[in-house]
């Protein structure tokens, strides 16, 4: 299939499911009720505005930044199994959320009641890490290298939260265990505020990157040979990672599965390497399959969800197992 009819073939299917996640959930909203809900005050008006549409469009906004994150990181390491987690940002997240929850006695009530708590702890223990790696990058030539620093950042980390959890009361422990499950529903307009830009951001540099991106795909020497500057676009290149992945941790949670996944069904689909394809298709892969996983989690229905951060596992991982075979029979 052409290209473009395949990128508008995705598009319709990312609308499509986008009014299927704000039709669908514990109340059905018929098509009926969602027109008459843009012009007069209902019950219908005040759930499909004040939570489905922030939900389904924080469903777009974390597909697309952690499958753009995903193939930045793969393109830069060449590793197919590198993801925006690598580099331990996902694990500043959870430190400094586990920071904050453990904290949670001797913090302001506001902090606790409205959620902000968990956000500037995410924030800004992503932003530590971060500010790490981003050094680390600065004096390190390898990728490689930089690669297993960043994976041994992150497994420190997790060590440190992992003590935290043996020594937690049992109630912080919920609400940590909680956060891992990822969350779409949780992020309100005011946080959508704060996340939008950094996310738009984030994609911004992804794009202004693609081809310093396909340079380096034929190899560090050739891209070096063509002006492009190899230690400038790896700092360029983890920062746009860290703000995809750090915003989106900080706002959902962690949700595995998608970063490292999607750049594969991107190029199974368009059957190329140019990130000049790839990033767009990457967005719309992405943000589709998290609209998809919204729904699926919610198919228990009676108000009850199932944990966003499996069903991205469990849904997404079969269709790269079938991806794969696929190329492997052409």
């Amino acid at each position: 299939m052409n290209n473009r009819y395949l990128f508008i073939l995705l598009f319709l299917l990312l609308i499509g499911f986008f009014l299927l996640d704000i039709l669908f959930g514990s109340v059905m909203i018929s098509l009926r009720d969602f027109v008459v809900a843009f012009g007069e005050e209902s019950i219908y008006r005040e759930i499909i505005f004040n939570f489905r549409l922030p939900k389904a469009l924080t469903a777009i906004l974390t597909g697309a930044a952690l499958s753009v994150a995903g193939l930045l990181m793969q393109t830069l390491f060449r590793n197919p199994l590198a993801g925006p987690d690598v580099l331990g940002v996902t694990a500043g997240a959870s430190l400094g959320v586990s920071l904050m929850v453990m904290s949670a006695g001797v913090l302001p009530a506001f902090f606790a009641a409205s959620g902000w708590g968990q956000i500037l702890g995410a924030v800004v223990g992503s932003t530590f890490i971060l500010l790490i790696v981003l050094a680390v990058s600065l004096r390190v030539k390898s990728a490689v290298s930089l690669l297993i620093i960043g994976i041994m950042f992150g497994s420190i980390v997790g060590s440190v939260v992992n003590i935290l959890q043996s020594v937690s009361n049992p109630d912080a422990l919920k609400i940590y265990i909680v956060w891992t499950f990822g969350s779409l529903g949780a992020v309100t307009w005011t946080f959508m505020k704060v996340m939008f830009p950094i996310v738009a951001v984030g994609l911004l540099l992804a794009f202004f990157l693609q081809k310093r991106l396909n340079a380096i795909l034929l190899g560090e020497h050739y891209a070096q040979n063509l002006g492009v500057s190899i230690p400038q676009t790896r700092f360029l290149v983890i920062l746009a990672t860290s703000l995809l992945a750090g915003a989106t941790t900080a706002f959902t949670g962690p949700i595995a599965f998608i970063g490292v996944a999607v750049p594969h069904l991107a190029r199974g689909f368009f059957r190329t390497s140019d990130h000049r394809t790839l990033l767009p298709a990457c967005m719309l892969c992405g943000g589709l399959l998290m609209l998809v996983c919204d729904l699926v989690s919610q198919l228990p229905g009676g108000g009850y969800t199932l944990p966003i951060n499996s069903i991205s596992a469990l849904f997404g991982a079969p269709l790269i197992i079938w991806v794969i075979f696929r190329n492997k029979q052409l």
